[in-house]
């Protein structure tokens, strides 16, 4: 006897081949009805026998096509209506907006093998696309997703792709990106002034031979332009960088194919596996030396590696046949541009060409950025491949934006039960910066039709985030830096108790000092600051964050006095100017233009500064990374706990001793990390509870990380850390939205 049933789909189910597939699945099994997108996800109607319907149940969630996956099933039993065929049916638009937005996708191999087949009709074709790959959130203009509402608008089928696009049995079934030759977007080759040099395949060869030259490439891409040069030749990349104004930072490098890629650097296959993978971000791996211009990734043994993930990168490199440092394209601290017409402003003075193409970009789309540590992936910057992939989190109600903070920001809004973690947005240094912040509130809000109810927002008054968080004239909550870090581990890892360990640069405190080496115990329906790093004077304020030997003379002066011992003066006089040092001794001694501070990420670089000899660092985090670079050797400097203010308090002084008794850099590095990680196992031994949650940007540090866990796990503790949210700034949102909601 027939049955009825209705389903909705929640989850990642459009875009991604879900309404072919459910029509597939059901026609096989002779069942009759209708699915169709709507703006919570996919509905289904379905009648016919019984234990068929049972089957498709089955079978609906165990062969679900890659990368759909489901969130939700309801289904509701009804008495069969009599329903024709198996059909799809035009979306629905009626409802709140709950349909999972997905993130842009690399070309998936079947359509790679039909670009490089002669026979093909797509042959060559830079915008390949079916519904398992492609663009998706840089093209969406609304939900649910439909052509119409997405830059593919202005693009009308040939008779070829429409025929392709309403046939159940093709893979291109409903692709809204669906484009060949004949209808869809094309390249051009642009000169600096906007002269068109060359179209279509030509553009393509003319492009390779600027690359070939020794010139800079700037490419339209999927989410925004890249910067491209030959990876290999050092006068080239160093040109990039002077016209970029990006002096030091690594720059992103992409590699022709994964086996050009292990020329470059040691992946290992959890490594490989992310680089060829959907998302396919920027992997940071272990370089093998001389492979690339030194100017890559000066100083820094690993590099930030990619492959090619959209069709006009594969035929770009594929033609090139060698790796290209592939930079965002902007000026340093700048957000990507995305436009053409644009593009010739903002690198006038940087490409010598331009290679162009005329389908709109929604919204900038940077790179993401993981590295694999402890054996899990944990995303440095998420952004294409990851956001703006809802992260569950109970207990939230929906309406509410959270501005994140000031340094790698990213914006959060919530639906019922979920927070959508907008992507990177970057520092909020800039003016254009701060644009795209407040663009990408408003945008991740919109696409979902959120009236905004109240806003988030970091403690710090004078964050350009707190600013606009609090100019949108909404209820405000203010959440501390770093109960928002704690919280974000947390929650992404679905647990309410634990320690939290919250390490990083800077942080306004609720006593007004900055903070940065801070202990929580979350517990019972509190949370409460149990312990921090030994403060300490930063003189000159902001320069003390460029300048780690500042950081350093502030950690002499609170240990010492103003009598050092006889080795640390004589290395203060060789980092200082006689008269720099005795204006930063009076400051010191008076406390005037001086913060007082407990940040870890400041002690890292007083500690490089003493015992590397690396006085500045030249982006942020970068003393700190080429210290911990130097790492070998064995032993731990002593970091006891001692009580202060009713706090327990890392003392950092005898590490500072113990300095003095070594002369090899890389020994000291070595016993600063390690001394560290047992500190985190002493504080966790004192607080009873079972799980420590690792945050805040020191926990980028493979180094630190890895040998505080392996110890926590040794001592019978439970270690979590960062995966899908960044343990760094970018995670402050999420963890804003995740503080309300265990509220």
């Amino acid at each position: 006897m027939p049955v009825g049933l209705s389903i909705a789909a929640r989850g990642a189910v459009q875009g991604v081949g879900f309404r072919p597939f459910v029509f597939g699945l059901a026609t096989e099994l002779g069942l009759r009805g209708y699915v169709r997108n709507s703006a919570q996800g996919a509905e289904i109607e379905i009648e016919g026998d019984e234990a068929r319907i049972e089957e498709f149940l089955r079978r609906l969630s165990a062969e679900l096509p890659c990368p759909a996956h489901l969130t939700g099933l309801e289904t509701v039993a009804q008495p069969p209506r009599g329903l024709g065929h198996f059909e799809i049916l035009h979306s629905e638009e009626s409802g709140p907006k709950l349909a999972v937005m997905l993130p842009d996708i690399a070309t998936c191999p079947r359509c790679l093998a039909e670009m490089r087949d002669p026979e093909d009709r797509r042959y060559r074709y830079p915008f390949i696309n079916c519904t398992h790959c492609g663009p998706r959130y840089s093209i969406l203009r609304g939900l649910p997703y439909d052509r119409p509402k997405t830059t593919m608008a202005g693009f009308a089928m040939c008779p070829a792709c429409r025929r392709e696009y309403g046939e159940p049995s093709d893979r291109r079934f409903h692709a809204q990106p669906i484009a060949c030759p004949v209808c869809g977007p094309q390249i051009e080759l642009w000169s600096p002034g906007g002269q068109v040099l060359a179209r279509r395949e030509e553009a393509l060869s003319r492009a390779v031979e600027v690359l070939r030259g020794d010139g800079i490439l700037a490419l339209k891409g999927i989410g925004g332009f890249h910067l491209m040069v030959d990876a290999r030749d050092e006068q080239a990349v160093r040109r990039l960088r002077e016209r970029k104004r990006r002096y030091a930072k690594p720059l992103a490098v992409m590699a022709p194919s994964l086996e050009m890629a292990r020329s470059l650097a040691r992946i290992s296959d959890s490594e490989a596996r992310l680089l060829a993978g959907p998302e396919a971000p920027i992997v940071l791996v272990a370089a093998i030396p001389g492979s690339l211009a030194e100017s890559v990734a000066p100083e820094n043994p690993n590099l930030g590696l990619m492959l090619p993930y959209s069709p006009l990168h594969h035929l770009l490199l594929g033609e090139v046949g060698f790796p290209l440092v592939a930079t965002s394209g902007n000026l340093s601290e700048e957000p990507i541009c995305v436009d053409e017409r644009e593009a010739l402003a903002r690198f006038a003075d940087i490409a010598d060409a331009l290679l162009v193409h005329d389908r709109p970009i929604a919204r900038p789309v940077d790179d993401s950025v993981v590295r694999v540590m402890t054996g899990r992936t944990v995303v440095l910057r998420r952004a294409r491949g990851y956001a703006p992939l809802p992260i569950p989190l109970p207990g939230i109600p929906a309406g509410l934006l959270a501005a994140g903070g000031h340094m790698k920001n990213s914006v959060a809004v919530s639906l019922a039960g979920s927070a959508v973690v907008g992507q990177h947005v970057g520092d909020l240094d800039t003016a254009p910066s701060r644009v795209r912040m407040e663009e990408e509130a408003r945008d991740v809000a919109a696409l979902y039709d959120l009236e905004i109810e109240g806003v988030i927002h970091d403690l710090h008054p004078d964050y350009a985030s707190t600013r606009f968080a609090l100019s949108l004239g909404k209820p405000a909550q203010a959440i501390q830096h770093h109960v928002a870090h704690a919280f974000a581990c947390l929650a992404e890892n679905g647990i309410d108790e634990a320690l939290a360990v919250v390490w990083d640069g800077t942080g306004y405190g609720t006593d007004g000092t900055i903070w940065g080496g801070e202990f929580f115990r979350v517990e019972g329906g509190s949370v409460e600051r149990i312990g921090r790093l030994r403060r300490f004077l930063l003189p000159g304020g902001e320069a003390a964050v460029r300048e780690g030997r500042r950081a350093a003379l502030g950690l002499l002066r609170e240990a010492y006095g103003p009598n050092w011992p006889a080795g640390f003066g004589e290395w203060a006089k060789g980092a200082f100017e006689p008269s720099a040092l005795r204006s930063l001794r009076r400051l010191l001694a008076t406390g005037s233009h001086c913060v007082t501070t407990s940040s870890m990420g400041r002690l890292f670089d007083g500690f490089a500064a003493l015992g590397a000899g690396i006085l500045e660092s030249r982006f942020e985090g970068d003393a700190a990374m080429r210290f911990e670079h130097l790492a070998r050797g064995d032993g731990a400097y002593p970091f006891p706990l001692k009580e202060a203010e009713g706090l327990w308090e890392l003392d950092w002084a005898p590490a500072l001793a113990a300095l003095l008794d070594d002369r090899d850099a890389g020994v000291m590095s070595a016993r600063f990390h390690a001394g560290l990680a047992e500190a985190i196992v002493a504080i966790a031994e004192r607080t009873g509870l079972e799980a420590v949650a690792l945050s805040g940007g020191c926990f980028q540090n493979r180094l630190l990380l890895e040998s505080a866990w392996d110890r926590l796990e040794a001592a019978g503790f439970r270690p979590v850390g960062h995966q899908r949210i960044p343990p760094n700034d970018g995670g402050i949102a999420f963890g804003q939205l995740a503080a309300v909601a265990w509220e």
